[in-house]
């Protein structure tokens, strides 16, 4: 990577070994993410563990051509119009049925085939935030009105990596934004099996075979319940049958609390290294996807494994558009003249 050589620099503009524009947010505890205004990715957060030695805790595409060519798994990649999924590609709004993107079987996955991972965001730096900036035509992936969208990063000394989400359209239309970094807080990209995870919530949403949500349950006495820190790995052996229809758990928790203020959500730790990365979020739900699928990848460690990394996405619920609820439908409907804001803060730290 080359940039300019001032280290106390928070956020600057640089390339990468292939020429390919970034920007660096750094802190004063030898913390740095670098973010690409593709998709506005996540690419990298290199943290220090309990002996000083520093390691990157997210997982990566090996080549520069996989991120430009659709980042397939969402490394780390900003996601919209829609986090997550919406069953059959369609939903209803004031009286009339929108269909769109169908990129997972019958149903919209993250935005579709040209959802927001794959945009080039417009990037500048204010202060000490790096700004990115979006706009999603209407009719894009099929979903009514024009959005535009800013998102703001911000690293401090704790180690706190705060991500600042607003958004307005000039028509009524479902949103529901996250980012999707796949942490391994080991650094090398193996497993996540050790990693000790608790997740504040008591109750989680089941799936059926497409992976949309059915019915709430109850975490209790379920590979699901990480209310007090369980190890990852002992969970994924359990013979349970939503991680059999998943893989693994790709759920989403309903936070205690429910939408509003920010507050811790989630806790990670890694025993060998010492890291550990707390989530807050002002969201109400909190996706657990322990990268069932990254077996054979070709990543920026080595070829990736089952479980090499894990995400904690926050978020609103799947598919909560088509809620037969219709206070919650209507909850994740951005109307013109309102603001949609959400905040996710991960903080990286060592024992």
């Amino acid at each position: 990577m080359t940039g300019t050589s001032d280290s106390l620099q928070r956020v600057q503009a640089c390339t990468n070994t292939d020429g390919e524009p970034l920007f660096a947010l750094r802190n004063a505890r030898e913390m740095t993410v670098l973010v690409s205004p593709l998709g506005g990715t996540l690419r990298a957060w290199l943290a220090p563990d309990r002996y000083g030695r520093i390691a990157d805790v997210l997982l990566g595409h090996a080549q520069r051509a996989t991120w430009h060519g659709g980042n397939p798994h969402y490394f780390g990649a900003l996601v919209g119009r829609w986090a997550n999924r919406i069953a059959e590609g369609r939903f209803e709004l004031d009286g009339a049925v929108f269909r769109v993107d169908r990129n997972e079987g019958s149903n919209l996955l993250h935005g579709g085939d040209d959802g927001f991972h794959q945009r080039v965001w417009d990037a500048r730096i204010d202060g000490d935030t790096l700004v990115l900036a979006l706009t999603s035509p209407e009719g894009e992936g099929g979903f009514p009105g024009t959005v535009e969208v800013e998102v703001r990063y911000r690293l401090d000394d704790d180690g706190r990596l705060a991500i600042d989400y607003q958004a307005r359209s000039d028509a009524a239309t479902p949103i529901n934004l996250t980012s999707h970094p796949y942490f391994n807080l080991g650094g090398d990209g193996r497993d996540i099996g050790d990693h000790l995870l608790r997740i504040d919530a008591e109750q989680v949403l089941h799936i059926d075979e497409r992976l949309i949500p059915t019915v709430t349950a109850d975490v209790a006495g379920s590979a699901f319940d990480f209310r007090h820190p369980a190890p990852i790995g002992a969970r994924l052996s359990w013979l349970e049958p939503q991680l059999a229809l998943a893989g693994g758990f790709d759920h989403c928790y309903v936070l205690r609390g429910g939408r509003g203020a920010l507050r811790e959500v989630a806790w990670l730790h890694d025993p060998a290294s010492g890291r550990s990365l707390t989530v807050e979020t002002t969201e109400a739900g909190l996706q657990f996807y322990s990268g069932n699928n990254l077996g054979g990848v070709a990543g920026s460690h080595g070829t990736y494994r089952a479980n090499a990394g894990l995400c904690l996405e926050a978020q609103d619920f799947p598919n909560q558009i088509n809620s037969p609820d219709p206070a919650l439908a209507q909850a994740v409907v951005l109307r013109p003249g309102t603001l949609y804001h959400q905040q996710t803060c991960y903080r990286l730290s060592v024992d």
